[in-house]
Formats: structure tokens, sequence, C-alpha cells
């Protein structure tokens, strides 16, 4: 991977924003949005396929997800303009329908992964303090959020910063009280190879890398503040493949200490795993600190993904790509209430799903497609020129990205196909009642004209 120096050393934004986003700052956001609530709701769903050797599956997801940053690299600083993949695959393929599925897919994997953390949200961490049906108090949850949400949510970096720092803050609990009890004599050292009986180690690590890939999932995000990062052909690389590393580091330490903590069983049967870790140690770690720490990342995480996909379907509905209905904004806080709410909607009615497992897996499904389009348009706009100098992976990279992409479908259940089937159906709809309308309006505007 290098870069490409042929042409001025320029950041190509030319933008009106300020470039005030330095390396640490964009470091530091890439690892809240990676690392952020999908670790916490996993570990037991992982375990039911590989046993105590959590860390195989997840180590080789972020080998995978390496592959397609590589491709993001590229293409972000070589547009550090752009909004993402959905505008790379206009640029690429000039088919607006495929620029749209991609965007729409996009939309579809965040209100899902915002129903999956609603139910993590809603099981063991909250439990700690109340005693609830997890899918009616998942439903309560996504209409506080989407109140919070219409009120305004100011996205600083320092907020950031803050929420990162208590995500990672209940991932070292869980490494250093694991580390305190094998020092105390206990703990299982041998369960962190252990596969489940009868299994075979290497299909068994393929089918859970597609869940544990739901954890690496979040850099994509970053593309959209590549127009405020000074020098971003060097600090966005950086960044993003540090933070990736940093991730993996953390999770693969938090699944040793999972398994060393517990049996498999233990921890498959839990929705708040990692509680249920900490408690297995014997230190003196209340329970309702650890549930608050797991808590605040879920429902950061939640909110986070809510005010992406709200502003998502506010800015697609401006573009005219969805119905116009969803592009309305509250006059006086301006945020986009019919986006607010048909995504929260949307969101209540995939938590009867009620499997936290599931709904990751249909996130990761939906953004498959998005990877294996941004891998693709890296080869595509190799002979579109910029005037600066951008990153370049290795043609290689976004070869076996898409190669990656392709193999992980290929491990996904019929259920899960299905699922975000219907999602994309439901956007295509959408996107052709869109068109319909746009006619509609041009033909009246026509003929008020005349």
């Amino acid at each position: 991977m290098t870069s490409d120096t042929t042409a001025r050393p320029q950041d190509g934004t030319g933008s009106k924003l300020k470039q005030a986003i330095t390396g640490p700052l964009l470091f530091l956001f890439i690892l809240g949005d990676v690392l952020g609530a999908g670790i916490y709701a996993l570990m037991g769903t992982l375990s039911k396929d590989v046993g105590g050797a959590l860390w195989a599956p997840l180590l080789l997801a972020l080998l995978l997800a390496l592959l397609t940053a590589g491709s993001y690299a590229e293409l972000v600083t070589k547009y550090p303009k752009a909004g993402g993949a959905a505008v790379f695959a206009e640029r690429a393929y000039k088919v607006p329908l495929v620029s749209f599925l991609v965007g729409f897919s996009m939309l579809a994997a965040g209100v899902t992964s915002a129903a999956g953390l609603s139910l993590a949200f809603a099981g063991d961490y909250l439990g700690t303090f109340i005693d609830v049906p997890p899918v009616p108090a998942a439903i309560v949850f996504l209409a506080l959020v989407a109140c919070l949400n219409a009120r305004g949510i100011s996205d600083s970096l320092k907020s950031n910063v803050v929420m990162t720092i208590i995500e990672l803050s209940g991932l070292v609990i869980v490494i250093v009280t694991v580390a305190v009890m094998m020092g105390g004599g206990g703990g299982d050292v041998s369960r962190v190879g252990a596969f489940p009986t009868g299994a075979n180690p290497a299909l068994a690590t393929l089918s859970a890398a597609i869940v544990a890939y739901y954890s690496f999932v979040g850099f994509e995000t970053s593309a959209n503040v590549a127009e405020e990062v000074r020098e971003p052909a060097k600090v966005y690389p950086r960044a993003l493949f540090g933070s990736l590393a940093t991730a993996g580091v953390v999770y693969v330490l938090v699944a040793l200490a999972s398994s060393i903590a517990l049996p498999a069983s233990e921890l498959s049967d839990s929705s708040g795993p990692l509680l249920a870790v900490v408690a297995a140690t014997g230190v003196g770690i209340p329970e309702w600190v650890f549930s608050i720490i797991a808590l605040v990342a879920v429902a950061n995480g939640a909110l986070l993904t809510m005010i992406m996909a709200s502003r998502v379907t506010y800015g697609m509905a401006e573009q005219r790509l969805l119905p116009s209905l969803l592009g309305k904004v509250l006059p006086n806080r301006k945020t986009p209430w019919t986006a607010i709410i048909a995504t929260t909607v949307v969101a209540m009615l995939l938590t009867l799903v009620g499997d936290v497992g599931t709904l990751a897996e249909t996130v990761v499904l939906l953004l498959l497609f998005v990877f294996i389009s941004t891998n693709v348009a890296v080869l595509v706009l190799r002979k579109d020129t910029v005037e600066h100098e951008h990153f370049r992976v290795w043609t290689v990279v976004p070869v076996l990205g898409v190669a990656s992409c392709v193999l992980l479908l290929t491990q996904q259940s019929g259920q899960v196909w299905l699922y975000a089937a219907i999602l994309l159906a439901v956007g295509v709809v959408l996107y052709f009642i869109a068109r319909a309308t746009r006619g509609r309006e041009r033909t009246t505007s026509d003929t008020d004209a005349r």
C-alpha cells in the first residue's frame, strides 16, 4: 500500500469546512465507531459456534475487515469530499438504481443494527436494575432514542472521545478482572482452544466470523468526516488501520478472558455475557457499575446509529430518491421528524425477530453488498485521475476484499437472506414511488409554465 505521489501534494478538498480533525482525533473517532456495543452483546452468540475459541472468528473478521478498509482508504483520500459508498458507486457505475441500493443498504443496516442493540440493551444488562420482557423494553428504549433524536443531538468529537473511553473502560475491566482471577488460581486456560464437540474448527470459525464481522463494521462512517481531516492522504489511512488494529487487539484479549472465566455453555445462555464474565471472576466490581457502562455503550451505539439512519433517510428524500414526505423537518428543532418516525417504526418491528445474533448477521449481509460495491469501485475508478496526492492500495487487496465478502455471503442462512431481501424490496418500492412522484411534479410544473 502506497501513496500516489504522481500529482500535486494537495489535500484535494477545496472545502469551505475547517480542516480541524488531526490524526489522534480521527483515530479516536473511528475507534469509537468500531469499538462500540457489538462486543458487549455478541460474545455469547459467538460461543455457540466456536465454544471457547472466541478469539478465532474475531481475528478472522479483523483480517477480512482490513481488506475492505484498504479500499475505503484509497477512495476516501482520492475523493475527500465524497459522501461514502453510495457516492463511490455513483462515480463508478453511473446507474442511479445501483447507487440508490448501495445507499439504502447502508440505511437498512443502520436500522437493523439499532434493533439488535435495543434488544441487547433490554437484556441482562438492564435486568441488573429491573426485570422486564426484552422486546417491549426494546421498543420503549427505541421510542426514547427517537425523542432524543428529535430534540437535536450534537455529535461533537469531544463527546465521542468521552463515550469511547467509557466503552473501552468496560472492556479493560473484563481483561483486568480475569487477569486477577488467574493470578488467584482461577479460570481455565484450556478452554481458549476448545471448539464444540464434533465441530469442524475451520467451518465453525468461518460461520462465527459473520457475527464477529459486526463488531468491526462502523469504520465506513468515517468517510463522512474526510473533508474536515488535515492532510487526509497521510492521516486517514494511519488512523483507519490503527484503530482497526487496536480494536482487534482489545477484542481478542476480551475473547480470551471470556473463555478463561466461563465455559461456553454459560456464555451462550447470557444476553449480557461480559457482565457474567466479570461476576464469575469474584473481583469486587459491583454488577450495577459494569451494567451501567455496558448500557451506556449500547445506548450510545443505538443513538448514533439512529441519528445516522434518520439523516440518511432525510438526505435521500431531499435528493428525491425517497418519497418527499420523509423530508419534513420540525420548525423549531430543525430535526427530520418524519424520517425519525419512519426509521424508528422499522427498528421497532425488527425487534420482534427477538434474536440479536440474527439481526447482527442481517446487518453484515447488507453491508457486504456495500463493501463489494466499494471494492469493485476502487478498480473501476483507477482510470479516473485526480490532481492531488492520495493513498493507493495494492490492486490485490480490493480483489481479495470482494472474494472475502462473497465468502461471507455464502455462510448466511436463508432466514437472514429473507430479512435482507424484504428490506431491499421495500427500498426498491420507495425508489419507484419517489420517481413517479418526481414525474408528476415535473408534469404539473410544465403545465403551469404553459
